[in-house]
């Protein structure tokens, strides 16, 4: 399966025994109709919680919780959506990447584009078998603050803030500090999604990040409030073939650290 799977080739295969789809919806929209088959996962597992960045990795031996109650298996092919047009569904790949399994897609348009296709939906409670699998941490998807700190002057390195411009500028303060980090790049997260195609990545997105300057000449780290929003620019970046890495800690970290420079 590739990367990006519509939801016509994604109804095609779901009765493939390696199939296992993941849908971070609210559980209200969850129950009035989901993929059949699909489990349900609540998006607050992927991350640790603590403040004041809550939305860095929890620990190894809590996510191994999370994966073994899902049911994950070395074999499964994960498809994972959700109702919001791609955040949450990002961030469960980006986690997977991080604990080295690689297989996995993204309903392009999610639940939206499901549901606008006339696909079939249950209300069925699914209840997972749970795995025994064994993870391990990769730190390679990831930079933390000091990792950017020394990139900062790199000529190849580029910083791609997902949040709003309000927040990139600084005129909305969600931190000890306000602004962005020096260089960085904002471009929000909804505008690489069309709203005219049930919330599908938009079909120009290369050219639209490019004429931002954001490309694949560049090595780039995206992050937004929480890892939430830039979960949806990662998998944008990883579609693209980009060279990609997430910063967990975000601007709840950066902004609340005493020494990281900041502009506005």
């Amino acid at each position: 399966m590739d990367l990006i799977i519509e939801p016509e080739a994604l109804a095609a295969q779901l009765e493939h025994e390696e199939l296992l789809v993941v849908d971070l919806s609210t559980p209200q929209n969850y129950a009035a109709g989901h993929i059949p088959g699909a489990i349900h996962l609540p998006f607050q597992a992927l991350m640790a919680g603590t403040p004041p960045a809550p939305g860095k990795l929890p620990s190894v031996e809590r996510l191994t919780q999370v994966f073994r109650a899902i049911g994950l298996k070395p074999e499964h092919h994960v498809v994972a959506c959700d109702d919001e047009g791609g955040g949450w569904a990002g961030r469960l790949l980006w986690t997977l990447e991080v604990i080295g399994h690689r297989n996995y897609s993204y309903l392009n348009g999610g639940m939206h584009a499901w549901r606008a296709a006339g696909l079939p939906l249950s209300t069925d409670a699914v209840e997972p078998v749970p795995s025994e699998i064994d993870i391990a941490i990769n730190p390679a998807p990831a930079m933390d603050a000091e990792e950017i700190l020394q990139h900062l002057e790199d000529q190849d390195f580029l910083v791609w803030d997902a949040r709003s411009p309000q927040e990139y500028t600084g005129e909305r303060v969600a931190a000890m500090k306000a602004g962005h980090i020096p260089g960085a790049i904002n471009c929000e997260w909804t505008q690489l999604m069309d709203p005219q195609r049930d919330l599908r990545i938009r079909t120009d997105a290369r050219e639209f990040l490019a004429k931002l300057g954001i490309d694949d000449r560049h090595k780039i780290v995206t992050h937004c409030q929480s890892h939430h929003r830039s979960g949806f620019t990662w998998l944008v970046g990883k579609s693209l073939g980009f060279d990609i890495r997430a910063y967990p800690g975000s601007w709840s970290e950066w902004g609340n650290l005493p020494d990281t420079p900041v502009e506005q």
